[in-house]
């Protein structure tokens, strides 16, 4: 019985050896390297690592934080990436609202339309990122007005993805019940990070615990997130256990059903990945 975990930040570590052992040692036997890097000109290196590494796969994308950067030549590196058969996502991609530093709305969706563009042309999955503001702005200190990312991602969804027929994961899944089903009816499967442990994410909790069994998965966002009890911490992928066990707490199940269950999801997610140990 293993585990996969869905979305982490390898680059990030300067002692990687480790990082994997400590994977492995932990029944963590696949994980999806999110290429983002520090940027459009690094998204190449989970791409780097996959080839390098047989348990790991990657993707590709520029983050809605870098969307200014999303431009002809970037954008053609990115379809370049993609093809790689170990590239098997276009992602992280999305919307982010939170920071006023962000790029403006306009460019975010712009740079999210043009990346599922890519993904439909691959017929790959997208990973979305998607965070709504939740800070008290004043006014006058606001680079735009107020907006919900969630209503304007699943809107640009509807309109640039669900058409393909092409599934996707919504990843570190913070919405609420009404934006889960949305998301699961176009497609999605929801991916559940170690904010789910935490003791004030309630309607995470809610979410987690009701979604249909074929359709979740777990993930670090590593080396971000640390789960319950490890919180404050630099994360890595051999974490993805402790939320599994708390995801298994919350359903009624065992964390042997859970890891059984969210590793099949990823291998109907992603079929080249499936039997490669």
């Amino acid at each position: 019985m293993y585990l996969i975990d869905s979305h982490c930040h390898l680059d990030d570590y300067d002692n990687l050896p480790q990082v994997l052992a400590n994977a492995r040692e932990a029944g963590v036997a696949k994980l999806l390297a999110i290429g983002i890097g520090d940027g459009p000109d690094t998204m190449h290196r989970a791409l780097n690592l996959a080839r390098e590494h047989e348990q790991i796969f990657a993707s590709a994308g520029i983050h809605p934080q870098e969307a200014h950067q999303a431009t002809p030549e970037h954008l053609a590196k990115l379809a370049s990436l993609v093809e790689d058969p170990r590239c098997i996502a276009v992602g992280e991609i999305g919307l982010d609202y939170y920071h006023l530093d962000n790029p403006d709305i306009a460019t975010q969706h712009a740079a999210f339309v043009a990346q599922m563009k890519i993904a439909v042309a691959v017929r790959k999955p997208i990973l979305i990122h998607c965070r709504t503001s939740e800070l008290a702005i004043p006014a006058a200190k606001q680079k735009y007005e107020p907006a919900d990312a969630w209503e304007d991602l699943l809107s640009l969804i509807a309109e640039h993805w669900t058409p393909s027929g092409l599934p996707g994961i919504m990843h570190c899944f913070s919405g609420n019940e009404d934006q889960a089903a949305r998301s699961l009816a176009a497609g999605f499967y929801l991916s559940f990070a170690g904010n789910l442990t935490y003791p004030k994410s309630t309607t995470i909790q809610a979410v987690a615990k009701s979604a249909p069994a074929d359709r979740i998965l777990v993930e670090t966002d590593a080396p971000f997130l640390a789960p319950i009890p490890l919180r404050g911490q630099t994360n890595e992928p051999a974490n993805v256990a402790h939320t599994a066990r708390y995801l298994a707490g919350l359903r009624g199940a065992s964390y042997e059903e859970v890891a059984a269950q969210t590793t099949k999801n990823f291998y109907e997610l992603f079929p080249p990945t499936r039997g490669i140990e």
